[in-house]
């Protein structure tokens, strides 16, 4: 059961910094029942191909659009992704090339709400249990910090069985399942494993947790 949310600023709305519908869904359900009010801001340039980026993106307006919560769609400066990662392509998962994408996204996040009366952000990429939550956190404060009336919400969205639903809303709304973090590397470095694995590459648009459930099953 979740416990009754506070927001660290309660006379402004959060903007929450989304990176799939899925990860996304806990955070944006547990805001609406604790009737804070929120926007989503949509900004990840890391994810690879383009066409995953966009199925990603569609779900979570898909999302979004059910509960009338507004949408912020950021550009996709992949470009300036690869120059900021350079030299990062075989660093470990956790390591400096995640430092370096966490604090581009909440960056561009934090300029965000401070141009636009936000005092309040937040990410859904802390409730995956694939990331290091102190990581993110450290990233969403420091990248808050150069902004003067702007926090970080520090908040563990994966207690009090925020994990567990997040998995469950994916499920009930047959979302699309995300079989790698996102960026090229991690493509990479995941379709190497299920080689050596004996399983089939990735691929991008074809699994849903619906379909996925109903293949467990048989």
């Amino acid at each position: 059961m979740r416990p009754k949310l506070e927001s660290p600023n309660p006379d402004s709305k959060v903007l929450m910094h989304s990176c799939c519908a899925p990860c996304a869904g806990e955070l944006m359900e547990a805001m609406l029942d604790a009737k804070i009010p929120y926007e989503i801001f949509f900004y990840n340039p890391n994810i690879h191909p383009k066409r995953e980026y966009e199925i990603r993106k569609l779900e979570n307006i898909k999302f979004a659009e059910k509960y009338n919560i507004p949408f912020i769609d950021a550009d996709y400066d992949s470009d300036n992704w690869f120059t900021r990662t350079k030299g990062m392509g075989n660093e470990p998962e956790r390591g400096i090339r995640c430092t370096a994408c966490f604090d581009m996204r909440f960056e561009r996040t934090a300029l965000y709400a401070y141009e636009h009366g936000f005092s309040t952000i937040t990410s859904s990429l802390g409730i995956s249990r694939w990331k290091n939550m102190d990581q993110i956190n450290d990233s969403g404060v420091r990248s808050a910090s150069h902004y003067p009336g702007v926090t970080y919400w520090t908040y563990n969205w994966r207690k009090f069985g925020g994990a567990e639903r997040m998995y469950q809303i994916a499920k009930r709304e047959n979302m699309y399942k995300q079989e790698y973090c996102g960026c090229v590397f991690s493509l990479r470095d995941t379709n190497e494993w299920r080689e050596k694995s004996g399983r089939e590459k990735i691929k991008i648009g074809e699994q849903y947790y619906e379909e996925k459930l109903r293949e467990e099953s048989q």
